[in-house]
């Protein structure tokens, strides 16, 4: 049995547990509760909680739950987890193997920190056994650094990617238009949450004005505090949050590429695994990008810009057929690098060793 400590497990993560559990056996303790979740859906998958104290950034929670009848334990790659650090100090004396999960890198200071890493970062991994990190481009990083340590990349991913790399929609896209009355024939699509304005949502408003009301339609989905008035562009068609799996699978059939300007994540997926060309920018001091944004090749399965003035003469200049292939990319880029079960296998690199 396995001990993996989590904050909570949204539903994204779902098929990974379920393929770790099937394969070793897990248990899964979360330090959080549902009101926390900040937007995300809860999984179903079965967890305990476990009891903690928070000030801050920082994480005292109960050591022993985790310890009890486990050789290996899951934490996080946090180092506001002082309960965490006592565990790497201590393990000649409870002799457990310690693996660290976690981006190991700061998204904010990306830039800086992929040149000089974390001094404190670095005492952390030091001390564990194995480290998961999401993405290849973190491994490359750490594994400079630590060439001898066990340190893996799961290329991070989401449930249902299964399904959504081959997803066809039933009806035809002049049917789908209809439905949802988009009257625009070639669409961006943007899903996720207005929680923040690292989104940098002004650069997609920005884009939505130059552009012009005839070209492009623009399919918005998403919620939060964040979220301008789209009711005053003609061309943007605002469904809000939507929930219901179909009607997401429709709008996402009916665009032909997704845009995100600045903090994408695992959304990128979700849109490659649809076979949408990711359109974003360049990551930067001002434009922040999570880890994922590494799986996006410029020209291959997404267009990355500059700016607003480079956006706007990539895409007069890109052929549509272009677009087309890109999309193809891109849906096969998931099938070869960012199925589920890549994700799990990757993770056994650390389970299985003694």
């Amino acid at each position: 049995m396995i001990s993996i400590l989590q904050p909570l497990i949204p539903h994204y993560r779902e098929d990974f547990f379920k393929g770790l559990n099937n394969k070793y056996g897990i248990k899964v303790y979360c330090y959080e509760k549902e009101a926390t979740l900040q937007g995300f859906n809860q999984s179903n998958f079965s967890h305990l909680y476990i009891k903690n104290i928070t000030f801050g950034p920082f994480l005292i929670y109960s050591p022993f739950p985790l310890l009890k009848n486990n050789k290996k334990i899951v934490l996080m790659l946090h180092i506001g987890h002082i309960t965490t650090w006592i565990l790497l100090l201590t393990k000649k004396l409870h002799k457990r193997k310690i693996t660290l999960w976690g981006h190991g890198i700061s998204v904010k200071r990306y830039i800086a920190e992929e040149k000089k890493p974390s001094v404190i970062m670095k005492l952390m991994v030091s001390l564990a056994d194995s480290i998961w990190l999401y993405t290849d481009k973190e491994k490359k990083i750490w594994s400079e650094i630590f060439p001898e340590k066990n340190i893996i990349a799961l290329n991070n991913t989401i449930s249902d990617v299964e399904r959504i790399v081959s997803y066809k929609p039933k009806e035809n896209l002049a049917d789908l238009r209809k439905k949802y009355a988009i009257t625009h024939e070639k669409c961006f699509i943007f899903c996720a949450r207005f929680n923040t304005p690292y989104r940098r949502v002004d650069l997609l408003e920005d884009i939505i004005i130059k552009l012009g009301v005839e070209n492009y339609g623009f399919i918005i989905i998403g919620e939060g505090d964040y979220k301008p008035d789209f009711s005053k562009y003609s061309n943007v068609y605002d469904f809000g949050s939507v929930y219901d799996g179909q009607i997401k699978d429709d709008l996402f059939s009916i665009a032909d590429m997704y845009i995100q300007p600045a903090y994408i994540g695992l959304s990128l997926v979700e849109a490659l695994a649809y076979g949408l060309p990711v359109f974003t920018f360049k990551r930067s001091i001002e434009i922040f990008q999570g880890v994922e944004y590494s799986y996006l090749i410029d020209g291959f399965n997404a267009v990355i810009s500059e700016g607003v003035e480079d956006f706007i003469n990539k895409l007069t200049l890109l052929p549509w057929h272009k677009i087309k292939e890109m999309g193809i990319n891109a849906n096969q880029y998931v099938k070869e690098n960012l199925m589920i079960n890549n994700m799990v296998l990757n993770a056994k690199k650390t389970l299985v060793n003694p």
